[in-house]
């Protein structure tokens, strides 16, 4: 049984990339500072350390005392507005953390590593459907940050045979179907989770960020992908590794993309709930499309989303959000 350091493993993604691995049978660590994640999301069974992937020391001690077989990154920052404000908090904690965790995974002949990286690397996307191979320009800090990531592991695969996969996401929704975790964040930037906070407190209006691009209905659109069948895609990537396969990126996304004003609809249906909305300016840094193509994940790897309608990630977000309306909060 393979041991598993998940960094950011108490965060949205993270705690249900541990709640998948620990059901399919893997031994999990996971590394936290909690900055943005929460100690209640940390699945009983997996050892949590408290601690800043940046910090060299807190990784020997980590490793030093747990052997880790490989490493699940998924500690980065990713609020797209807040990287176009503060880049330098982007290029530190992204950019920084990567290369003091791969300087730490070579001391210790760590040689596999599956890594988060987005859709934001694209940029502005010049075809409907995007693939692996085409052009990276990213209009943010975010996006460029991830990209920044990408070829330092590109580099180090070269000269020191750390293996990785690079997972670019989507937009991740849903919940966990046991309604024990979900998403939650101290400032909610993400369009699900808004949209469900106004469903469940008729006082408030949802805001609509622009409505002017260049889009059938002025909305932008987006790539859903259910946050379990994300995880699998990570499974996945451990075994095609461990295959001795070399080192590359897939896309994840449900090929399907949906505008603000659809996801809105789906909400009122799934929720019965008028949500009234305003329109407000854009935010800076938004593409006006982005959709995937993942054929290679799910050619190479194997990979088979269960969870794809954006009916039912909608309702797995709503069974979370309704019976905890303030996320980890007792």
């Amino acid at each position: 049984m393979d041991t598993i350091l998940v960094a950011g493993g108490a965060g949205y993604i993270g705690s249900h990339m541990v709640y998948y691995l620990i059901d399919k049978g893997f031994d999990v660590v996971v590394a936290d500072n909690l900055s943005t994640g929460f100690r209640e999301a940390v699945h009983s069974k997996a050892r949590f350390y408290q601690g800043d992937t940046r910090d060299k020391e807190f990784l020997r001690g980590l490793f030093k005392k747990e052997k880790i077989d490989a490493v699940i990154h998924m500690d980065a920052y990713s609020i797209v507005p807040e990287s176009v404000a503060n880049p330098l908090k982007y290029f530190d904690n992204n950019v920084i953390g990567v290369i003091s965790l791969l300087e730490v995974m070579k001391e210790y002949s760590i040689k596999r590593i599956v890594f988060s990286t987005t859709a934001a690397v694209y940029g502005i996307p010049e075809a409907k459907y995007i693939q692996e191979d085409d052009a990276k320009n990213p209009i943010n800090p975010y996006g460029d940050s991830k990209l920044m990531m990408e070829r330092i592991m590109r580099w180090v695969d070269q000269a020191d045979g750390i293996k990785y996969v690079a997972l670019r996401y989507f937009n991740a929704a849903g919940a966990h179907p046991n309604g024990q975790i979900g998403e939650a964040h101290s400032k909610e930037t993400h369009l699900i989770p808004n949209i469900l906070k106004v469903a469940a407190d008729d006082s408030r209006t949802f805001h609509i960020y622009g409505d002017d691009y260049n889009t059938p209905d002025g909305t932008n659109v987006r790539d859903y992908v259910h946050i379990l069948d994300l995880a699998q895609a990570h499974v996945l990537a451990l075994e095609y590794m461990k295959l001795g396969h070399s080192s590359t990126a897939f896309n994840l996304g449900s090929n399907q993309g949906y505008s603000v004003k659809e996801i809105l609809d789906a909400t009122r249906e799934v929720t019965g709930k008028a949500i009234p909305t305003t329109i407000s300016p854009r935010r800076p840094g938004d593409p006006d499309v982005l959709v995937a193509d993942s054929t290679k994940a799910r050619e190479v790897l194997g990979w088979k989303p269960k969870h794809s309608d954006v009916k039912d990630i909608i309702e797995t977000a709503w069974n979370w959000h309704k019976n905890n309306p303030e996320g980890y909060k007792k």
